[in-house]
């Protein structure tokens, strides 16, 4: 007979739970005999003993340091002895610590001597060098003395002339006929010379010429007179600037003469005079000339107008004049192209720059420069003639009577031409442009 076996869901649960439990710890047992079974690892090798040959000693110990033997104590005297030894020989580096700072002291105060010294020396070379450039400049500004300028002439001319008045001798026609040899010889020309020798004839006819030293006076005298024109204005000293403005300068001559150095020249006084200044480079034929104006310019702190080498003179005097209108300048100079007067063509051109500056302002040019080379001798009074004639000269400058003996130029030319000198130049310096004063030319011409 069955019996038949009932259970309940509780039961289930429980048999469920036992069996897994049974299953855990069959499991734990199974990995614990394993571990068990391992065989254990083999230790590491051992290293191979080496024969006894190659085997190292061990390093000896150091021996120990010998022992210190303990000083022997010092005495009272030996004490007091090294007390007095290092006291001793503290002062002595006090002494010479002492010494080398005085040592220093005397270098630093040697070497400030010495810098106070060249620093002192330095300021005396400055101070010369100074007073040197002082004086150099107060030589060129004062320029050469009129004397010195007429050296060579009073070694020609002037010195035949005073051999005359030399030895005592009266004043009779055998004297007269050396004066007029002397003249004539001369470079015042013929007109000039012809009148000087009349005028002493007609004295010596009066009586009036007992002894050489009263012909000197005389022909000094006339001399004096011919250069300022009978008293009729020849002393102008200089340019003198009159009302208009601009006051338009017109500077001619031939070419070599020194005319665009002298238009550098006179810029450069009347600015020193307190004149605006406005220069016309109208000389476009000559190579150069426009650039040496440009450097007068620049020197002198001038504007100028120019044009390219080769055009039209008188437009270039034209613009000039133009712009001296429109700028209010005092004065306004205008160079012009070298002329030869013997050439009528030329002398045309001159005349149609005058004519086109007064359309730019009527009434200029104001004065007319005629600039002569003082080394020409006579030839310089036929270029006056010639220049007067087609332009109307108004005054003469006479340039280069440092070089040449012909200084007696100047007497013939205000003698035939009535006309007034304005300067003279007797160097290359501005200053050495003189203002023509008849009675210090004189001075110079006589008495040196």
């Amino acid at each position: 007979m069955r019996i038949p076996l009932a259970l309940t869901a509780t039961d289930q649960a429980v048999v469920a739970a036992l069996a897994v439990a049974l299953l855990l710890v069959l499991a734990a047992a199974v990995l614990v005999l394993r571990r068990r079974r391992r065989p254990p690892l083999a230790p590491p090798p051992a290293a191979p003993e080496l024969p006894p040959a190659q085997r190292r000693a061990p390093p000896p110990a150091a021996p120990p340091p010998p022992a210190r033997e303990a000083e022997p104590a010092l005495g009272r005297e030996e004490r007091e002895a090294r007390r007095k030894e290092e006291y001793r020989r503290k002062k002595e580096e006090e002494r010479l610590e002492r010494e080398r700072r005085r040592a220093a002291q005397e270098e630093e105060a040697r070497r400030a001597r010495e810098e106070a010294e060249r620093a002192a020396r330095e300021a005396e070379e400055a101070r010369q060098r100074e007073e040197e450039e002082r004086r150099r400049r107060a030589e060129a500004e004062a320029g050469r003395t009129l004397a010195a300028g007429l050296a060579k002439t009073r070694g020609g001319f002037m010195a035949r002339l005073e051999a005359l008045f030399t030895g005592g001798k009266p004043v009779d026609e055998a004297v007269l006929a050396d004066l007029e040899e002397v003249l004539f010889t001369a470079d015042i020309g013929v007109q000039t010379a012809t009148r000087l020798l009349e005028s002493a004839r007609e004295r010596v006819k009066r009586k009036e010429l007992a002894d050489p030293s009263r012909l000197r006076a005389v022909l000094r005298e006339d001399i004096e007179r011919i250069l300022t024109l009978d008293g009729r204005g020849g002393a102008s000293e200089g340019l003198a600037i009159g009302p208009a403005r601009p006051y338009v300068v017109m500077v001619v001559g031939v070419n070599g003469s020194g005319k665009t150095t002298t238009v550098g020249k006179l810029a450069a006084k009347l600015q020193q005079g307190g004149h605006s200044v406005l220069l016309g480079a109208g000389d476009t034929f000559r190579a150069a000339a426009g650039e040496q104006l440009e450097i007068w310019a620049e020197r002198v702190g001038a504007p100028v107008v120019r044009a390219p080498e080769g055009a039209d003179p008188a437009s270039v005097c034209f613009e000039a004049v133009k712009q001296g209108v429109e700028r209010g300048v005092d004065v306004v100079l205008c160079d012009t192209a070298g002329r030869l007067h013997t050439k009528a063509p030329l002398m045309e051109e001159l005349k149609k720059v005058k004519r086109v500056m007064a359309k730019a302002s009527p009434g200029a040019p104001h004065e007319v420069l005629l600039v002569l080379d003082s080394t020409n001798g006579q030839n310089a009074i036929a270029q006056a003639r010639q220049f007067h004639d087609a332009l109307g000269v108004t005054g003469l400058v006479l340039t280069k009577l440092d070089g040449t003996a012909k200084g007696g130029v100047v007497i013939g030319i205000c003698d035939e031409l009535k006309l007034p000198v304005r300067y003279v130049g007797v160097g290359e310096q501005v200053a050495d442009l003189r203002p023509f004063s008849p009675h210090e030319f004189v001075e110079a011409l006589f008495e040196g």
